[in-house]
């Protein structure tokens, strides 16, 4: 009995229909893999746009911070993004700008949540990017031609710094927080006139209003006091810890570094490796003015006026900020001059009224301000407060674009 072959033919029908089939896969999977490219590419975009807006929001802060001028603060960060959409590649960046259809906003507000714009005192910063319209490549197949990609982002003074790296090597005397008077910062009050001194090697006792010069780490003497005292910051403190006085012997070398703040120059220093403040005008100020109540010809109060009057497109010549200092708060109950361990209260910001002498008794004249930019690491307390900060980005809290 012969096999039965029990194997149904193959309709010619059904072979047919697998080529279209394939067809319309194959190009749903060609479709995916050209939307997958346009995606990936939109995003290299968005974070390239991300960058330059990240990095104008943090420089027109930080001139914002230093000079309290909001067309100076703007036209820095204008020039940084452009600046960034500039380089090379950021050819799809620097287009849109140039051609227009990218737009960029810069706005100022005095609180971060809510962002009030045009709300005074100016604190933080948002820039904000829009018509940046990327072309697609496979998605016009489907109807879409380019992929709009806005952008913003945020920045503004951080929370007063528990850590700080740009310390003038000078510690003000001061009271505990527990002590201090109410509306005061380790004693002090915003404008008040002080004067802070010590004699040149003599064993007087100082209290609060009177410094001390302190020993920041790899410092050894003299010339390493000078350039502190100029700006050559090395080393980092942290509220809390103990830091070591230096004599007064170098006191000299100290004065010859903290005055070129204000373009005074002695000594081995210059202005090319320390420029002066941007306003660096002063008069004569004496302890007999200070005792009498005179007000300095050149204070706090005139020095803010100054830098909020500044022209952008006339910047003054040296380095806005120079004048004012961030120095470490010491508990000197009982201290004598000498080297000595200081219990670290914390960190304030004073400006520098006039040069200091070099001879005799050394004195500082200088005015209490309630915050001032930094650099190092924010402490723990999430309220901005009186003492240095440093300038940070923050999430904008009405998008999610930044």
């Amino acid at each position: 009995m012969q096999g039965i072959n029990w194997t149904k033919p193959v309709c010619r029908k059904q072979q047919g229909a697998i080529l279209p089939l394939f067809a319309i896969s194959l190009l749903a999977i060609l479709g995916m893999a050209g939307l997958a490219l346009d995606m990936s590419h939109a995003h290299l975009q968005k974070t390239r746009l991300q960058n330059s807006l990240d990095a104008a929001a943090l420089s027109a802060a930080k001139v914002l911070d230093q000079t309290g001028n909001t067309l100076v603060a703007e036209t820095a960060g204008r020039d940084t993004f452009a600046g960034n959409a500039g380089q090379p590649g950021n050819t799809a960046l620097g287009n849109a700008l140039a051609a227009g259809p990218l737009t960029l906003t810069v706005e100022f507000s005095s609180t971060l949540n809510p962002f009030i714009p045009a709300t005074l005192p100016a604190r933080y910063v948002r820039v904000r990017a829009e018509g940046f319209d990327v072309d697609n490549w496979f998605a016009p197949l489907f109807g879409f031609n380019s992929t709009d990609i806005p952008g913003t982002a945020v920045a503004g003074p951080s929370p007063t710094l528990g850590n700080v790296c740009n310390v003038a090597p000078m510690m003000v005397c001061g009271t505990s927080p527990d002590t201090a008077a109410p509306g005061t910062t380790y004693g002090y009050s915003r404008g008040d006139v002080e004067m802070l001194k010590i004699g040149a090697g003599d064993a007087s006792s100082v209290g609060n209003g009177n410094f001390y010069l302190v020993r920041l780490d790899g410092d050894a003497g003299g010339a390493d006091v000078r350039e502190s005292a100029a700006g050559k910051y090395d080393s980092c403190l942290s509220t809390g810890e103990a830091i070591e006085t230096e004599p007064g012997n170098t006191v000299g070398p100290f004065a010859q570094g903290i005055n070129t703040r204000v373009g005074v120059y002695n000594g081995p220093v210059s202005a090319e490796d320390y420029p002066p403040d941007w306003f660096s005008d002063h008069t004569s100020y004496t302890e007999t003015d200070y005792e009498s109540g005179v007000a300095p010809g050149y204070d706090l109060d005139w020095y803010l006026g100054q830098m909020a009057g500044v022209d952008p497109a006339l910047p003054p010549s040296g380095v806005p900020g120079r004048r004012i200092l961030t120095l470490p708060v010491g508990d000197c109950d009982g201290l004598a001059s000498g080297q000595s361990s200081v219990d670290l209260l914390g960190f304030a910001c004073f400006y520098m009224i006039t040069r200091m002498e070099q001879t005799g008794q050394a004195v500082f004249f200088g005015q209490f301000k309630d915050d001032c930019g930094g650099s190092g690491i924010p402490g723990p307390d999430p309220v901005t407060g009186p003492g240095p900060h440093i300038i940070q980005l923050y999430k904008d809290p009405d998008t999610r674009d930044s």
